[in-house]
């Protein structure tokens, strides 16, 4: 059974990997391997109780992390509607290129671990087109808003998917994330973004002769202001509701995303439907990446077999006798996390080490949030960030592997070492 087990999971796995070479969405590979892997474990165990009983317990867990990420799409999607990001991205001007990476660059960094990096990535590639014509620039700059936009989301625990899973599975806390992780991010970004700068400089920014900032929505400043603020303090205040009310985080995003919805119900509802129904929640809900949550429970329920079965515990005794150090396995899984989705690698991680022996914060949990975070930053296919600026400035694989890949090593390399260094002088 076990060898069976994991011959299916390599094969869903590599199929997940060979995603657009093979043409077949990364959520039908999950669902089918988990399917195959359920009906594989259901079926040579015999104990129907027992995998009843295991499949609940992992479908908890996995629906947690659905609903957060289901709220907090909404609210994204809601404020986009709205023109809300234009509180922001048009306060972006200056006539040099390398003084706008790096307002570019710390913009990306910090609004990634505010909202997530895929959705910063598509806002701030967007404001690229509007502020340059040259798609030589763009590109460039595409590159370093995917490395910022995965460095910010590796330090907040709603900034990146990987980091949410290991925040609501209990691996690490609010401020300790922040706390730890944050000034490695940081590195990892100001290496990359440092070297680019300096190569830009003396440029002049050449934009568009016509600037249109907006989508052709009509919306009011007071709509803009009040759902970009609203929306964002939801999402800032579900850290703090967790602390406070020890209730799981998708409860919090969930009650936000009524607050949101009957706030937006408020302001709009003297408009004909005709008008306002773009701007309406339930529009919102139906703009979410579907497939996108449909691939999260496919890939968490086809990893919990190979926890339940002590398949990821072995891997996990097999990586310490034969490696040995933490940081060095730590390091390698988010190098790996380039060239595979870091969804399952996390997932797999979570499942291998147990919490009774690496507690909550500990070691291997703030460095995996920041390894698998920003270590997707080296191939463009390595994160959902990468993939999105490859579909929204048409970047040919090979393109980024020559011009940005060696930055964001160089970059992860240097957070990496400031993490270590960092971990030992306050431990």
């Amino acid at each position: 059974m076990l060898t069976a087990l994991v011959a299916v999971f390599v094969l869903a796995y590599a199929a997940i990997a060979l995603e657009h070479p093979l043409k077949i969405n990364k959520s039908a590979s999950a669902l089918v391997g988990a399917g195959v892997l359920w009906t594989i474990y259901a079926m040579s165990t015999g104990d129907h109780h027992k995998i009843s009983h295991e499949l609940g317990h992992s479908l908890m867990g996995t629906a947690q992390i659905v609903f957060f990420l289901m709220g907090a799409m909404a609210i994204v999607e809601v404020v986009d509607a709205h023109n809300g990001f234009e509180v922001i991205t048009k306060r972006i001007r200056t006539a040099q290129l390398s003084k706008l990476m790096w307002l570019v660059g710390f913009v990306t960094f910090f609004l990634s671990a505010l909202l997530d990096n895929l959705t910063t990535t598509i806002v701030m590639i967007s404001l690229m087109r509007k502020l340059l014509s040259n798609h030589a620039d763009r590109l460039f700059f595409a590159g370093i808003i995917v490395i910022a936009a995965n460095a910010g989301g590796a330090w907040s625990p709603i900034g990146d998917v990987t980091t949410t899973m290991l925040w609501i599975g209990g691996q690490i806390t609010t401020m300790n994330i922040i706390s730890s992780v944050f000034l490695p991010s940081a590195v990892s970004l100001l290496v990359p973004l440092g070297i680019t700068a300096y190569v830009l400089r003396g440029r002049p920014v050449v934009g568009p002769e016509h600037i249109d900032m907006d989508h052709g929505l009509k919306t009011t400043e007071f709509e803009r202001n009040t759902m970009f603020l609203l929306g964002l303090g939801i999402l800032i205040a579900v850290p703090a509701f967790k602390t406070i009310t020890h209730l799981p985080p998708f409860l919090g995003i969930l009650f936000g995303l009524g607050i949101l919805w009957l706030v937006g119900d408020l302001i709009h509802r003297h408009k004909e439907d005709q008008s306002k129904q773009h701007l309406t929640l339930a529009h919102a809900l139906s703009r979410i990446d579907m497939s996108s949550l449909v691939f999260f429970v496919g890939i968490l329920l086809a990893v919990a077999t190979l926890e339940h079965t002590h398949i990821l515990s072995s891997l996990a005794r097999w990586l310490d006798q034969n490696v040995g150090r933490l940081d060095l396995i730590v390091i390698l899984i988010g190098m790996f996390s380039a060239v595979v989705d870091n969804v399952p690698l996390v997932a797999a991680s979570m499942g291998m080490y147990d919490l009774a022996r690496y507690p909550t914060d500990h070691f291997l949990w703030e460095f995996l949030a920041y390894c698998a975070g920003t270590g997707g930053s080296i191939l463009i296919i390595g994160s959902a960030a990468g993939v999105a600026a490859m579909g929204l400035e048409k970047i040919h694989f090979f393109w980024y592997v020559k011009n940005i890949s060696g930055l964001a090593l160089i970059g992860y390399l240097a957070g990496a070492g400031t993490y270590i260094l960092q971990y030992n002088l306050m431990h």
